[in-house]
């Protein structure tokens, strides 16, 4: 079930140390995250750690892809040659 894998992965990160981090929100965006953590019974922190851990994962995955790309480029150049 991805709900269980998902508390338990949440579990896991929020047992680790943690670090904090301060950022500068515009105002609206500030006003939507407090919305969504009242409505939900969550924390702004719980949901910005969860956007960014999302978008950490994506970038990871697209420069992965792209060294691939890079990789068999090269390698496809060197064969025609």
């Amino acid at each position: 079930c991805a709900l269980i894998s998902f508390l338990v992965c949440y579990t896991r990160i929020a047992k680790l140390e943690t670090k904090m981090l301060a950022i500068r929100l515009p105002a609206d965006i500030e006003l939507r995250l407090e919305n969504l953590a009242k409505s939900t019974g969550r924390t702004k922190t719980f949901y910005a750690r969860e956007a960014i851990l999302e978008y950490l994962e994506d970038m990871e995955d697209l420069f992965e892809a792209e060294k691939e790309v890079k990789q068999y480029v090269q390698g496809h150049l060197q064969q025609s040659h």
